[in-house]
């Protein structure tokens, strides 16, 4: 982040004042050590992460005389109490955080530098490389992957075979997607074809910019501080979406779908074709009118992406534990972990060498989700949250604007696309 400016409001005011008190001052770790001796260990974590951080921490806490403490705080607030930790040196000894805030961590000193930590580890090059970018700040690492999810194409397969159409074949197009959806619309009976979350902000990025990236197109620069959705990929992904609204092809109720049931749905049996989190899979009650396939995102004319999602696992700055806390760390990253505990639930593993798991051979959605993850993005920009997390920000506007509103899709998305810019800037 830039320098500290007045007027920016949620969490990037609280860390930017974080960091104007303490971003130079932190001191940079040196030590490597793992100690298991018995210490307390303060966790927190997001509520969408509760139960994954919950498992990890249960089996670690079983075979290790360190204990770790969790505390599960709820999604809309997390960041507002993290902030606030920061800029008083009262931080947890273990922080979880979303992956698309890790940069501002990072740069604001929330997280104790583990570069040295890390570079131990003989499986550094097999952790989730989007992950390890995002918690990397002027060279040095912040954090490492703590969970993966990930946006993948969910497809109802009895509605498939219902509308003619072949149940273990997912579009792998945006034109074929169209025509699928189109002939499941038809059985009637409240079924719709598609289905998106169109007030949510992060379920229009997390499953909208998979078919701009498999069109080969990008949203953001490099280093995320200008926006790219003035591409003509771009508006011919909105103009899919504001077409399969208006024909009648998604339900009414996409429109201010803001999250929270936007799954419902699908779980219900009463959509085709529907671009979600991977997580929602262990969610789904199957049967034999829902039977679950699952694929990649694809592009308007081919290809395939992701956006690949999760949260990464740092110590905080203050923490007086730090070997103690790395102890835990360097444990959920071992095989041990990532097979009998993340595997064995159903979770994506992050280090690429563990994929062809026993657990993960299992049920071949599991695989598919692995194949999916090595092949996604996830974006980086220091001011990620503010730009298109808040759902009064910029990201939002512009899709209301392209998807629901009477103007042309090129149009809107050229005029928010400077918004978005401004935004991402002022860091």
């Amino acid at each position: 982040m830039g320098s500290c400016k007045a007027g920016v409001v949620g969490l990037v005011a609280v860390l930017a004042l974080a960091g104007c008190q303490r971003a130079h001052d932190v001191p940079v770790p040196a030590g490597t050590a793992a100690t298991d001796d018995g210490t307390v260990l303060t966790m927190w974590t997001r509520s969408l992460t509760g139960a994954f951080s919950r498992a990890l921490i249960d089996q670690y806490n079983r075979s290790h005389r360190n204990k770790v403490k969790l505390t599960v705080m709820p999604g809309d607030s997390y960041q507002q109490r993290v902030g606030a930790a920061a800029g008083t040196r009262q931080l947890p000894d273990l922080l979880a955080v979303d992956v698309v805030y890790a940069p501002n961590y990072a740069a604001q000193g929330v997280f104790a530098d583990i570069t040295a930590r890390v570079a131990t580890l003989p499986f550094r090059e097999d952790l989730a490389p989007s992950h390890m970018r995002a918690v990397r700040h002027a060279g040095r690492t912040y954090g490492v992957p703590h969970d993966i999810d990930l946006a993948a194409l969910f497809y109802n397969k009895d509605l498939f075979i219902r509308a003619g159409l072949d149940g273990d074949r997912p579009p792998a197009s945006l034109r074929e997607l169209r025509e699928f959806a189109t002939k499941v619309n038809g059985l009637g009976g409240g079924v719709h074809g598609f289905n998106f979350g169109g007030a949510c902000p992060d379920c229009m990025f997390a499953t909208a910019w998979p078919m701009i990236w498999a069109s080969g197109s990008k949203v953001l620069n490099e280093d995320g501080t200008a926006a790219m959705l003035d591409s003509a990929d771009a508006t011919r992904v909105f103009q899919f979406y504001r077409g399969m609204y208006a024909d009648g092809l998604v339900p009414r109720s996409a429109k201010n779908e803001s999250g929270p049931s936007w799954t419902q749905a699908f779980s219900e049996g009463l959509i085709g074709i529907q671009p979600m989190g991977a997580t929602a899979l262990r969610n789904i009650e199957e049967a034999s009118r829902l039977q679950v396939g699952v694929a990649a995102i694809p592009g308007l004319e081919g290809g395939a992406s992701s956006f690949v999602g999760g949260d990464v696992l740092g110590i905080g700055s203050n923490s007086p534990h730090a070997d103690q806390a790395w102890d835990f760390i360097a444990w959920t990253l071992s095989e041990q972990a990532q097979v009998d505990v993340v595997a064995k639930n159903r979770y994506v593993p992050v280090r690429s060498d563990l994929d062809n798991n026993v657990h993960a051979q299992q049920d071949p959605r599991l695989v598919t989700f692995t194949a999916i993850a090595r092949k996604g993005q996830t974006p980086y920009a220091v001011a990620f949250g503010k730009t298109f997390n808040d759902p009064n920000g910029p990201w939002i506007e512009a899709v209301a604007d392209a998807v629901f509103g009477p103007g042309d899709v090129g149009a809107a998305l050229d005029r928010h696309n400077g918004s978005i810019t401004a935004s991402l800037e002022e860091g």
